[in-house]
C-alpha cells in the first residue's frame, strides 16, 4: 500500500489539459460547444508546443523583489554593456539604450537595472519619445526633415526605435527601475533632483489629433522642431520669440501596485509619474509614496520648458541628462506626492476631473499645514484661500493635475 506521501504527490501532479476539460464538462461549468472549442484548441501546433515547454523542467531560483527576472540579470547584462557604471564620486551613471528603457509603460514587474543604497546619487540618461512615435517615423527621417543633422540625432534613440517594442498604451520611453534597498511599502522616497540638461541642441512640440484641450479646433497631428542656443539657454520658438531653458522631467515615478499591473505612462497617480509640473527643475525634491519594495524609481519625458497646463499636449520635449539622490523616509504613509523647491512647499491633486483636482489638493494643503505648521483645519482652509496659490499643472494626460503653491516665506521662525 503507497504511503500517505505518495498519494499526496499522486494527487498533486498536473493533469493533462484534456482531463481538465473532461472535469470542467463533468461539473457542467462548460457546454457541449465550449468543451468541442477548446478541444480542438488543444490539437493546434502552437498549444502543443506551449504545453510541451510548460511541462519541461525549469531551474527555479530566488525572484527578486520587484518581481523580475531573478539574479540581477539585467543589471549584469548593463554592466557588460558599458550602460551601467560606477562613478569617480561614488554615484552611478545609467546610459540610455534598448537594454535600460521600456516603452509606453509603467510597471512593477520591469527589472530592475540598478540596486542603491538610500542616499545614493544616480544620474540618469533619458530618451524623448519624439521623433520616434508611429506617425513621426524614424528618428534620423524625421528629424532631417526639420534640418537636424543625422550627427545630432542621438545614437540610443536610433537603436531604442529599431530595437525597443513600443507595448503600452502610453507614448513616452520610461527609464528602467532603480531598486532601492530597504523601501518598502508606507515609505516615502525623496528623490531630489541635482541637475537637468539638454543632450541634444533642441526639442519638440506636437499636438495630436483628439488631444490636448482643444481636440474639436485642432484636428491634425502637427510637430515642429524647435532649437536651443545653448549659451544664452534660450528655445528659439520664432522669430524675436525666445524662451528660457528651464529642464525637468515630466515623468518620476515610483514603482505603481503591483496589482495595477502594466500601466498607460500618460496618466499621473499615487506613484507620481506623468506629473509634468514645473517646477521640478534642478535644486527641487519630489517625494513619491513607495508601493511596492525597493520602491523602483523610473524617469523620462524630459522637458526643455513648459508653461502651467501644457494645453496643447506637449511641452517643448526633449532627451535630458538628470542626477538624482534618492534618500529613504521611513513610515510617512503619504497618499499623493508631495514636491519641494527651495521657496515654496507644493502639494497635489491629481483627478480626471479639474474640478475634483482642485478640492484634493485643497485637501492635502488643509492636511499638510496642520501636519507641519499644527493649524487647525478651518485655519489652514483660511491660509490656503489667502495665500496659496493653486495651479492647473497639467490638463491633457487623461488625470488633470493642479499644484498647492506653499510660499515658506510667510512662516516665520520662532526663537
Amino acid at each position: 500500500m503507497p504511503s500517505s506521501r505518495k498519494r499526496v504527490s499522486a494527487r498533486s501532479r498536473p493533469k493533462p489539459f484534456e482531463a481538465f476539460i473532461e472535469e470542467l464538462s463533468r461539473l457542467a461549468l462548460i457546454g457541449p460547444e465550449e468543451r468541442e472549442f477548446l478541444a480542438k484548441g488543444l490539437k493546434s501546433r502552437a498549444v502543443r508546443d506551449f504545453l510541451a515547454a510548460d511541462a519541461a523542467p525549469t531551474a527555479h531560483a530566488k525572484p527578486t523583489a520587484a518581481g523580475g527576472r531573478a539574479g540581477g540579470s539585467l543589471e549584469k547584462r548593463a554592466r557588460k554593456a558599458g550602460l551601467v557604471r560606477a562613478t569617480r564620486d561614488g554615484g552611478f551613471h545609467v546610459k540610455s539604450g534598448p537594454e535600460t528603457v521600456h516603452w509606453g509603460y509603467l510597471w512593477s514587474a520591469a527589472e530592475p537595472v540598478l540596486r542603491v543604497a538610500p542616499g545614493a546619487t544616480v544620474t540618469i540618461d533619458t530618451v524623448s519619445h519624439e521623433g520616434l512615435l508611429e506617425d513621426q517615423g524614424d528618428p534620423v527621417g524625421f528629424f532631417k526633415r526639420f534640418g537636424i543633422p543625422k550627427a545630432d540625432v542621438l545614437a540610443d534613440a536610433v537603436a531604442i526605435y529599431a530595437k525597443v517594442q513600443h507595448s503600452g498604451a502610453g507614448p513616452h520611453v520610461v527609464s528602467a527601475p532603480i531598486y532601492v534597498e530597504g523601501a518598502e511599502p508606507g515609505d516615502v522616497l525623496a528623490v531630489h533632483v541635482l541637475a537637468a540638461e539638454p543632450r541634444v541642441p533642441y526639442g519638440v512640440n506636437s499636438v495630436r489629433m483628439g488631444k490636448g484641450t482643444l481636440p474639436a479646433e485642432f484636428t491634425l497631428n502637427r510637430s515642429i522642431v524647435i532649437p536651443f542656443d545653448m549659451e544664452t539657454r534660450v528655445a528659439r520658438f520664432a522669430p524675436g520669440i525666445e524662451i528660457p531653458l528651464k529642464p525637468f522631467f515630466g515623468i518620476m515615478a515610483t514603482g505603481p501596485a503591483l496589482t495595477l499591473g502594466k500601466l498607460n505612462s500618460a496618466p499621473p497617480g499615487p506613484f507620481g509619474g506623468n506629473i509634468d509640473l514645473n517646477e521640478l527643475t534642478a535644486g527641487a525634491t519630489l517625494y513619491l509614496p513607495v508601493h511596492v519594495p525597493g520602491a523602483l524609481f523610473m524617469t523620462g519625458d524630459g522637458h526643455a520648458a513648459q508653461g502651467d497646463g501644457e494645453v496643447n499636449l506637449t511641452a517643448i520635449e526633449t532627451s535630458l541628462t538628470g542626477t538624482f539622490r534618492l534618500e529613504l523616509i521611513k513610515q510617512k504613509f503619504w497618499a499623493l506626492p508631495r514636491a519641494e523647491t527651495p521657496t515654496h512647499w507644493i502639494t497635489l491633486g491629481l483627478h480626471e476631473s479639474l474640478d475634483e483636482a482642485i478640492r484634493i489638493a485643497v485637501r492635502e494643503t488643509v492636511t499638510f499645514l496642520g501636519e507641519t505648521q499644527g493649524l487647525d483645519p478651518a485655519d489652514a482652509y483660511a491660509l490656503a484661500s489667502v495665500a496659496v496659490d493653486f495651479e492647473v499643472t497639467q490638463n491633457v494626460d487623461g488625470v488633470k493635475g493642479i499644484h498647492a503653491m506653499i510660499p515658506k516665506a510667510i512662516f516665520r521662525t520662532v526663537a
